[in-house]
């Protein structure tokens, strides 16, 4: 009887893969109208690939610009610049009696500030608080006030040569000379300038020692 002939893809009951079956297995279809599967994978893939190029190229480009001063950020530095400016508006000489001032000794000079309040006093300005205060100003004096009082503030530089005006945020007019250690006194009465003018603002060899506005000192300060 004859035998019947040995099927070779079948190995102790298992089926064996043929080399054309493996390769079939792992290489990818054509990109067909029977496949949109993976043509659409493959649109994804070149559009995210373009979306980064994109980016690199951007951020190069950003990189370059800065480099060359093209493109600037704001800082810490381009604001505090923005908030010393100075007020350009020209101010008429306000009268005397129209001025509340406040009057701080920064020096170790006892009885600076009420010699000074007494000054004023005697000029017909309003005299508020009279005290000692701590200040890093570096000057003659701080002429401070907000942007209500800055024609007082004005009226007051004239009568106090050398000094430096610093704005602040307080709402009304009133107007603190913070004396410090260059300061001599009040010009004379009669060789006060009363013409239109602008506030005189810190030179840049006359900062704040930690170059901020002098501090806003309260009422009821210690004994001037």
């Amino acid at each position: 009887m004859a035998r019947k002939p040995k099927d070779v893809t079948v190995l102790h009951g298992h089926r064996v893969i043929t080399g054309p079956e493996l390769r079939a297995t792992f290489e990818e279809p054509d990109d067909t109208p029977d496949d949109p599967g993976r043509l659409r994978r493959r649109i994804l893939h070149g559009v995210v690939l373009v979306l980064l190029f994109g980016l690199i190229v951007a951020g190069i480009l950003g990189a370059v610009g800065v480099m060359n001063g093209q493109i600037k950020f704001p800082t810490a530095i381009q604001t505090q610049d923005t908030a010393d400016l100075c007020p350009d508006a020209t101010f008429n000489y306000t009268p005397n009696a129209k001025v509340k001032v406040n009057v701080f000794n920064s020096t170790s000079r006892a009885g600076l500030a009420k010699s000074a309040a007494n000054e004023f006093r005697a000029r017909k300005f309003v005299v508020g608080a009279v005290g000692n205060t701590e200040s890093g100003y570096r000057g003659v004096a701080a002429v401070v006030s907000g942007a209500a009082g800055q024609a007082a503030a004005f009226s007051v530089q004239r009568n106090v040569p050398g000094s430096d005006y610093f704005q602040d945020g307080r709402s009304d007019a009133s107007v603190d000379v913070i004396l410090t250690g260059d300061y001599r006194g009040l010009i004379k009465p009669a060789l006060v300038d009363q013409t239109p003018g602008k506030l005189s603002c810190p030179r840049e060899s006359r900062r704040v020692a930690d170059d901020s506005a002098p501090p806003v000192i309260p009422t009821g300060s210690a004994k001037p």
